[in-house]
């Protein structure tokens, strides 16, 4: 991999600020929060009528608690000089001096004719996937979490487990980065590092007294129609802002993204009435989202027809995914691990097959590209590293939350969350009060 240079603006440094790249890289941070408010939507409308206010305040709260973790020590401990490649001094506590900036490792930048972005606005980008990662996890734990356990979760995790990760992956000087590993928007760092979070958490809380009899039926399958369309419109920041330019390189990604997401849907569509002669609106926004989430690694390293053939596969394996929990026993309420996780990997791997330099010079080539299997080994390393990382670290937060303050809700309570947690329900009718006893079919029925 060639080292690339400084792409974002150091304090004192003389680089010229790029007008252009500035303002795409905030409206792309902009993007990103913006799917912490759809994720709300995406889950609360698959969750019954009497745990929808709980279900939005777990997405939301993490805004204001990651951004307060991230502003005083996350944002260091990830990007901060390097300590041995596992994580960031406190060089850079409380934002205090941003002159250690680091370099960005996803794109080469020519900083001798580039201009740079400030400093802050990559503090702010960054933070975004700080934010969107540990709320992907509650919609594998519906109806178990604690408000306040959850809160003592996020301050935790968001300082302990996540920016080491992004660390190793996304500050040039990270271990993973130096053995070789590519992660371009967080298919390691964001979905392998939730997914794994996922398994710790439903070890640790159980089942659901509804798990293996009767689930509620999604209250709104309009909200989850709302919540997707954030959700893949925020994608777009996401995976194009990664590269910190407004270059050919963000548009190669948002295409990418698009594509893989597109034939996901498809696929996941044809796979629903093949098995079922049923095609559903609710199979293809998770079809289309599984297909987001497995583009996420490789977006900025891929060309358009191999981001079309890993769309392809995310809707195929995801949905081969869904069964794991009929194999396995376990209580993932949204299928959190079949889409995020599954997808994750799945994408993290197929950089080790698709990845092409004629796309990105910062990049290897994959398997498929004359690079041999050394790219795909690396991944296979990487994604081993976070995944035993981030699951015991979180088995760990768990237990002793559980331990001390208490992380799981009376089970007696837990279809009248609302009620329990937030004191009102959101919607002023009898239904809302008797909570519906239908059957909610999983996301790929």
């Amino acid at each position: 991999m060639s080292e690339p240079s400084a792409s974002v603006l150091a304090a004192g440094a003389s680089l010229e600020v790029s007008p252009g790249d500035t303002g795409w890289v905030l409206i792309c941070a902009a993007l990103v929060l913006f799917m912490t408010p759809g994720l709300a939507l995406f889950y609360a409308g698959m969750v019954s009528k009497r745990n929808v206010l709980t279900m939005m305040q777990q997405n939301i709260v993490p805004i204001g608690i990651v951004t307060l973790t991230w502003v005083v020590i996350g944002y260091t401990l990830a990007f901060g000089p390097s300590k041995g490649g596992v994580t960031g001094d406190l060089e850079l506590f409380g934002l205090s001096d941003l002159g250690s900036v680091p370099t960005n490792p996803r794109h080469v930048v020519d900083a001798a004719t580039h201009l740079a972005i400030p400093t802050l606005a990559f503090v702010a980008y960054q933070m975004m996937f700080a934010i969107i990662t540990p709320a992907l996890i509650t919609g594998a734990v519906v109806g178990r979490l604690k408000a306040f356990g959850w809160v003592v979760f996020l301050i935790a995790w968001s300082v302990v487990v996540y920016p080491p990760i992004a660390h190793w992956l996304w500050n040039p000087d990270g271990w993973l980065v130096k053995l070789g590993a590519q992660d371009w928007a967080g298919g390691m760092v964001v979905h392998a590092s939730a997914g794994a979070a996922v398994v710790a958490l439903l070890l640790v809380l159980g089942k659901r007294k509804v798990f293996g009899n009767r689930a509620p039926l999604p209250h709104s399958i309009p909200f989850v129609i709302v919540g997707a369309g954030i959700l893949w419109f925020g994608w777009f920041g996401f995976n194009a802002g990664d590269g910190l330019r407004a270059d050919g390189l963000a548009a190669q990604a948002l295409l990418n993204t698009h594509v893989a997401g597109a034939a996901a849907l498809v696929v996941w569509l044809f796979i629903e009435w093949v098995l079922t002669r049923k095609a559903t609106v609710l199979g293809a926004v998770t079809g289309g989202v599984a297909g987001l989430a497995t583009i996420t690694p490789a977006a900025g390293y891929v060309s358009t027809v191999s981001a079309l053939v890993i769309g392809v596969l995310a809707g195929a394996v995801c949905h081969l995914a869904l069964r794991l929990k009929d194999v396995f026993k376990y209580d993932d309420a949204l299928d959190v691990i079949a889409v995020h996780f599954v997808g994750g990997v799945l994408g993290t791997l197929a950089v080790g097959f698709f990845g092409s330099r004629e796309i990105n010079d910062s990049g290897h080539d994959g398997l498929f590209f004359g690079g041999g299997g050394t790219l795909l080994g690396h991944q296979v390393v990487a994604l081993l590293a976070v995944i035993g990382y981030s699951f015991v670290l979180t088995l760990i937060i768990a237990l002793l939350i559980k331990w001390t303050v208490g992380l799981r809700v009376d089970p007696a309570d837990e279809d009248r969350m609302d009620e329990v947690e937030q004191g009102a329900c959101a919607y002023n009718d009898d239904e809302s009060v008797t909570g519906s006893t239908s059957v909610r079919p999983t996301a790929g029925s």
